[in-house]
């Protein structure tokens, strides 16, 4: 056998066992496509875990923000890229279990066009206020609100906010207009400048501006408090717990042919990765709180939010795009 077979047959056969021995390995730079623009918490995930995991592949991996549609535009593409590993999705809790709800021509089946790789973190949602808003709680804010029943703004970046008012909106029986968004940061620059009075977004776009005094926080969709909110009222606290029932949060799909091996090894690297200390400390101070887990532990949460969601979409009364 002349040394080029030898060669070949072991340029083939060296990745399968890389696999079979749980590693990934990229001879090449892989991608993490973000389907926000600079800016939101989705983004700050990837580049951070960007940054280790190309130390740990010593191949450089490189975030590719592909805003638009509610995060669609850039899941979409993901769906289609070849499922060899060297192509992420940030999987977004809006995008996978909200937006097939509310719009009829998606890219993609987030049940069907992807395999979870991993959870990365779990937050609550806050909604934050300019200071000029005439209202330092949620109960304060539903007087306010049903006094002028529909001139209440509310922005959102993605879907999954966006249902949070909703649910703030069923919660409370209050009626207030959702304003949507590209992307958190043109969010955020419209509600310091007082043109929307109020936001539904995550803890990683808004906190700096709430520590300065810039904004104020209202409540945390969730049943925990946040180191990096502190004072913010929990649901149960701000006495309506229904609005801990709808948790934010971010992980890693890849396209579903990509063979259950390199999923696993994917998984390996990327729980490597969020477990580090200096990962998990940077993420905690963004506001977003680690969470990682196996590929069927994502998958599950996929399934059961996707379900939790439809019901709300239906009792919000919001019609698909």
């Amino acid at each position: 056998m002349n040394k080029w077979l030898i060669g070949l047959l072991l340029s083939a056969w060296l990745p399968t066992l890389a696999l079979a021995q749980g590693a990934f390995a990229p001879t090449r730079s892989v991608t993490i496509v973000v389907p926000f623009p600079p800016g939101g918490g989705t983004d700050a995930l990837a580049r951070i875990l960007g940054e280790k995991l190309t130390h740990i592949w010593k191949q450089q991996v490189i975030v590719d923000n592909r805003a638009g549609a509610q995060g669609n535009i850039g899941t979409g593409f993901a769906a289609k890229a070849a499922p060899d590993g060297y192509t992420l999705a940030l999987a977004h809790q809006g995008v996978f279990t909200v937006n097939p709800h509310l719009y009829k021509d998606a890219p993609f089946d987030p049940l069907k066009d992807f395999k979870p790789v991993i959870r990365g973190t779990q937050q609550p949602f806050v909604l934050v206020a300019h200071p000029s808003l005439a209202a330092n709680s949620v109960k304060e804010l539903v007087v306010l609100a049903k006094s002028q029943p529909g001139k209440l703004f509310f922005g959102s970046s993605a879907s999954g906010p966006q249902l949070a008012g909703e649910l703030l909106k069923f919660a409370t029986q209050i009626d207030m207009t959702h304003v949507a968004y590209k992307g958190a940061g043109p969010a955020v620059v419209d509600l310091l400048a007082g043109h929307i009075p109020l936001m539904v977004a995550n803890p990683t776009s808004v906190a700096p501006h709430v520590r300065s005094g810039k904004l104020k926080a209202l409540v945390l969709f969730g049943k925990d408090p946040l180191d990096v909110l502190p004072g913010t009222p929990t649901a149960d606290q701000a006495g309506y717990p229904a609005l801990g029932d709808m948790p934010e949060w971010y992980g890693i799909a890849v396209p579903v042919a990509t063979p259950q091996a390199l999923v696993m090894a994917l998984n390996k690297d990327l729980n490597d990765a969020l477990n580090d200390a200096n990962v998990q400390s940077r993420i905690r101070t963004l506001g977003l709180v680690p969470a990682a887990s196996t590929p069927q532990e994502f998958a599950d949460q996929i399934q059961r939010d996707y379900q939790s969601t439809a019901r709300l979409v239906k009792l919000s009364g919001i019609e698909k795009q």
